[in-house]
């Protein structure tokens, strides 16, 4: 089993995994001001929640797209498992073809996604992932990672229109039973789900006539659950897409 991280901007995905099987998946917040200790302890405790002890881990690897935090998330790991994770960057192996002006730019969250996506689907390929940002990425029929977009996340819009408008209130994200609202908070959740869910068919149907083919259609990302089902294209949601990627990563880096 290795131990694989994921750090977003809101969270920290800890993930145990192997070549047979996750073994469990967890949110830690992204928070700049701790110490390794605290992330150590705060690893630590999800290892011994699920009765595994570090002994059982030969190696863990680092995604990240907050560079500030990774000497602190690295430095935590060995002290817990007494070595250095391995970190997903310029240098890493990766066999995947980045058509990109330049190539070292690319998030690190965008190319384990992407080499996740391409082991399992067939080519083209469409991978969303909503988190605080929302990133569509496309890989075309060959299995070359050609671009993407990105713009705000589902919670950062939501926060943006509830603390810049005086009247409208902060609302939970539960799907709203018509997309015509009959109340105030009806018509944001509304607006906020169904809005998004219509992005993504929009700019779906766009990078379709890009690839020139229909595209196999993946989601990942904590928020991508609640607005897959409301797109008119299939969507496959994919838990475990980012941990899949990095245990493909660290086996093709050992």
């Amino acid at each position: 089993m290795i131990l694989a991280l994921d750090m977003g901007n809101t969270n920290i995905v800890v993930g145990g995994i192997d070549d047979e099987q996750t073994y469990f998946v967890e949110r830690i917040t992204t928070d700049l001001i701790k110490t390794s200790l605290e992330y150590a302890v705060s690893i630590k405790n999800i290892l011994e929640i699920h009765h595994i002890d570090a002994s059982e881990i030969e190696g863990a690897i680092i995604s990240s797209v907050v560079p500030p935090l990774n000497a602190t998330l690295s430095s935590a790991i060995k002290k817990i498992l007494g070595f250095r994770p391995k970190l997903v960057g310029s240098g890493m192996k990766t066999g995947l073809n980045i058509h990109m002006d330049n190539p070292k730019t690319v998030g690190s969250d965008l190319i384990v996604g992407a080499v996740a996506a391409i082991k399992e689907y067939p080519c083209p390929l469409i991978i969303i992932d909503m988190g605080t940002a929302t990133t569509i990425c496309a890989v075309d029929a060959g299995g070359s990672y050609i671009g993407g977009i990105i713009y705000p996340g589902l919670k950062i819009s939501l926060e943006t229109l509830s603390s810049r408008t005086a009247q409208l209130p902060n609302i939970s994200l539960d799907i709203p039973p018509r997309v015509i609202g009959k109340n105030t908070i009806d018509c944001m959740r509304s607006g906020i789900m169904y809005g998004n869910a219509g992005m993504l068919d929009g700019i779906i149907d766009r990078m379709e006539q890009e690839l020139g083919a229909k595209a196999t259609i993946l989601a990942t990302g904590g928020l991508s659950r609640f607005i897959a089902p409301l797109c008119r294209h299939t969507i496959i949601y994919e838990e475990d897409l980012m941990l899949k990627g990095l245990l493909i990563l660290y086996n093709k880096n050992k």
